[in-house]
């Protein structure tokens, strides 16, 4: 019985080896907790730099966030910090995938500012600052001889980026055109990667249509849509009554959404509770499960986002600066990859 479970599972690693299925995480926040003495561990309690953890622990693609001149914020997430960390994940490697916020700080659903350099620019100029600042930093990226397989074009734009000015639900057109500059920047660069367009509530048909329409009424190009799947928020939120009714809606919009668009999917943001490891590890299991084997090849992944937050962030997954069960999930399937 032995001998053929073991052939079970070689196979069934072959089988999932016939497409990648990327397992990564968001740990754009590794040079900053550097920064801060702080230690990261394995399960075991070696000591372990993050990108070199996140691998051992069987994932295969990072997520790195650029801000546009955060120095009141240290530096982190800035161009150089981004290519130092690119050149860890090649070290490794790993897949990278690149997250611009077009501001100097977060961005996400309740905050899209413009950075502070370029609040006095009419549309046009902002679309040409956006360009720009898109090929420096992959242009620093590439000269660092590191690949970019994906870049994001905003964060969480559920209502577009650049408030005011290209405010979706005001300024749809200058929305959609203000993206497109940044698809063609991106493509001038790395004309392979995969220009991504992320939304969050990843289980609410509603808002996806909205942006998505208005980018198709508007001939904005992008390659794949990006989605934030987080139970716990949802919940908050009252979007869904359940984790489970989380995972279920999110996996029927992701196949609502390749009927409708075409496109190929990704979960690029994801967390659970880390205070509760063992049923975060289920919950974790079945997002990747879901996304795996119930979208029909359409999602092409499971990203985390900052696995290694610890104390002041509810849905990382370590504590005590070593990751949690939660963790585990990735591992079962990354350990076939």
């Amino acid at each position: 019985m032995r001998i053929l479970s073991v052939l079970l599972s070689v196979f069934a690693c072959i089988v999932m080896q016939a497409q990648t299925f990327w397992l990564g995480a968001d740990i754009s926040g590794t040079t900053e907790l550097e920064a801060r003495g702080v230690q990261l561990y394995n399960v075991k309690g070696e000591p372990r730099e993050n990108t070199a953890l996140m691998r051992e622990l069987g994932l295969n693609a990072v997520r790195l966030r650029v801000w546009v001149n955060p120095v009141e914020h240290g530096g982190f997430c800035a161009k150089d910090d981004v290519v130092r960390m690119a050149l860890r994940a090649k070290d490794w490697g790993m897949a990278v995938m690149i997250d611009f916020h077009y501001s100097d700080w977060w961005a996400d659903p309740g905050q899209q500012n413009i950075p502070a350099q370029w609040k006095s620019m009419t549309y046009e100029e902002m679309k040409q600052a956006l360009a720009s600042h898109t090929r420096e930093v992959l242009r620093a990226v590439k000269q660092a001889g590191v690949d970019v397989q994906w870049v994001q074009v905003g964060n969480e734009t559920t209502h577009g980026f650049l408030w005011p000015v290209g405010r979706a639900e005001e300024n749809m057109r200058q929305y959609a055109g203000l993206t497109d500059a940044g698809y063609q920047a991106v493509k001038q660069v790395f004309p392979n990667a995969v220009v991504i367009i992320h939304l969050d509530g990843g289980c609410d048909p509603k808002r996806y249509d909205f942006i998505f329409d208005g980018l198709r009424k508007y001939k904005a190009r992008y390659d794949m849509i990006g989605l934030s799947v987080y139970p716990y928020w949802d919940m908050k939120a009252s979007l869904t009554a359940s984790w489970q009714e989380t995972i279920g809606k999110f996996t029927e919009n992701i196949n609502r959404l390749w009927d409708k668009y075409h496109k190929p999917l990704m979960v690029v943001e994801t967390g659970v509770e880390s205070a509760k490891p063992v049923e975060g590890k289920e919950i974790l299991a079945a997002i990747i499960e879901a996304s795996k084997n119930h979208t029909h090849g359409h999602c092409e992944g499971v990203f985390y986002w900052a696995p290694e937050a610890d104390r002041y962030y509810p849905l990382g997954a370590f504590q005590n600066n070593r990751p949690t069960a939660i963790m585990d999930a990735f591992t079962e399937v990354g350990k076939c990859q």
